[in-house]
């Protein structure tokens, strides 16, 4: 059964997603404090992380900084509806996706359900093996088997979507891959224009393998279409 963290000081909240998720087949633990929200985050115990950005002392930003340097378990943060800003803040530091208070359980459960998909597809061995092992154009490695990206022989610490969104594109190497292939690839959800997640996520990418002023665009916007790799 899935194991899932709560990070929010709503108990009442809390308490109600628990009722909800158990017969939905997750266990959930709660975590009311974002010290020991971040203890329980980082032990290893939990598939996915719902963390709410709002909290007393220690806010939802602060909490996935600190795991994010230790852990790439996935996160789903819980925004204030409307409130745009702090959903881009939040994919910009790695959350895996959001969803903005107040929700549908039943929508909180299909993005949860959507991110341990894709996890679980990384994991696959019947997956890896129809993969190639290694993608390498120029300076960039992508080793499929251990999900390393490295840039001229040297780790970058990609998250795991911005991983997938780096593999499709360097696999699609000059040919324009779709937003609507790429939202329903890497996010498992399907497209509208009015989400910008993706373009969040290709952001912090092209920020980790452009490397400096100066350097050459790898990724290249096509207005209104996709995102194209350069392959030379």
């Amino acid at each position: 059964m899935p194991t899932m963290l709560i990070i929010d000081d709503d108990s009442e909240l809390c308490e109600l997603l628990e009722a909800y998720l158990t017969p939905e087949g997750f266990v959930v633990t709660s975590r009311h404090d974002g010290e020991k929200g971040i203890q329980q985050a980082l032990s290893g115990n939990h598939d996915i992380v719902i963390l709410d950005i709002m909290l007393p002392e220690i806010n939802g930003f602060e909490i996935l900084s600190r795991v994010r340097k230790h852990s790439a378990v996935p996160v789903i943060m819980l925004t204030a509806r409307g409130d745009e800003v702090d959903r881009i803040v939040g994919l910009e530091m790695g959350a895996d996706d959001y969803l903005p208070k107040p929700f549908n359980p039943r929508e909180l459960v299909a993005r949860v359900r959507a991110v341990l998909r894709r996890v679980n597809r990384e994991r696959e061995p019947n997956r890896r093996e129809e993969m190639p092992s290694c993608i390498e154009i120029g300076d960039i490695t992508l080793d499929w088997g251990t999900r390393r990206a490295l840039k001229c022989g040297e780790p970058m610490a990609l998250t795991s979507v911005e991983f997938d969104l780096l593999r499709i594109l360097m696999e699609q190497a000059g040919r324009v891959v779709m937003k609507e292939v790429l939202v329903k690839s890497v996010l498992d959800r399907d497209y509208s224009p009015f989400d910008r997640s993706i373009d969040v996520h290709i952001s912090n990418l092209r920020k980790k393998i452009n490397h400096g002023p100066g350097a050459r665009e790898r990724i290249k916007t096509i207005r209104g279409t996709g995102y194209l790799y350069v392959s030379a």
